[in-house]
């Protein structure tokens, strides 16, 4: 499974998974940890999002080590490419293009997302990576979709940590 068209893909979602957000001071009594330098490298557009000083740049790393295709998930859409991928130190990533709202009625208790990257995956194995997936969105993908795929949800208030790299990577490994 050499061939990047045979690799599984990794559909990213921004904010919860690399944006983490919601702790209570009980949880983060100090607050969130900013990156605000890294490597002479300012966080792209904090002016604009002071959030994205919370994206750890060291996730770029475990992100790109990972064996799959890496695209954008996310109503970033090509902002995650300016803004977040050269912070990662990550190339341009494919980015999903998400239908009109009005074309996904009657979801039946599915997130918006669901279809669409069905859709977009064609028949390939993926890890879909958000905060907001349930149990109906793992239910219509067991039903709908060829393929193996993992839905992973990431809790918000810590964004993607070591025990998610691990296990993304151990179902990764095992397709």
């Amino acid at each position: 499974m050499t061939d990047i068209a045979q690799r599984p893909l990794l559909f990213l979602d921004v904010d919860g998974p690399l944006i983490p957000f919601g702790a209570t001071e009980r949880q983060l009594p100090d607050g969130y940890p900013t990156y605000e330098q890294v490597a002479g490298r300012s966080t792209p557009g904090a002016g604009t999002n002071p959030l994205l000083s919370r994206v750890d740049p060291g996730l770029g790393a475990r992100l790109a080590a990972l064996p799959c295709e890496l695209v954008w998930a996310t109503t970033w859409m090509s902002d995650a490419n300016a803004c977040i991928a050269p912070w990662l130190g990550l190339p341009e990533l494919p980015v999903v293009n998400w239908p009109d709202p009005s074309d996904d009625e009657g979801r039946g208790g599915l997130h918006w997302k669901t279809r669409p990257l069905v859709d977009w995956a064609r028949g390939r194995p993926f890890v879909w990576v958000d905060d907001e997936i349930t149990g109906a969105d793992r239910a219509w993908v067991v039903a709908h979709h060829p393929a193996r795929a993992l839905l992973h949800r990431a809790d918000p208030v810590f964004g993607l940590t070591g025990a998610d790299f691990e296990l993304i990577g151990a179902w990764l490994l095992a397709g």
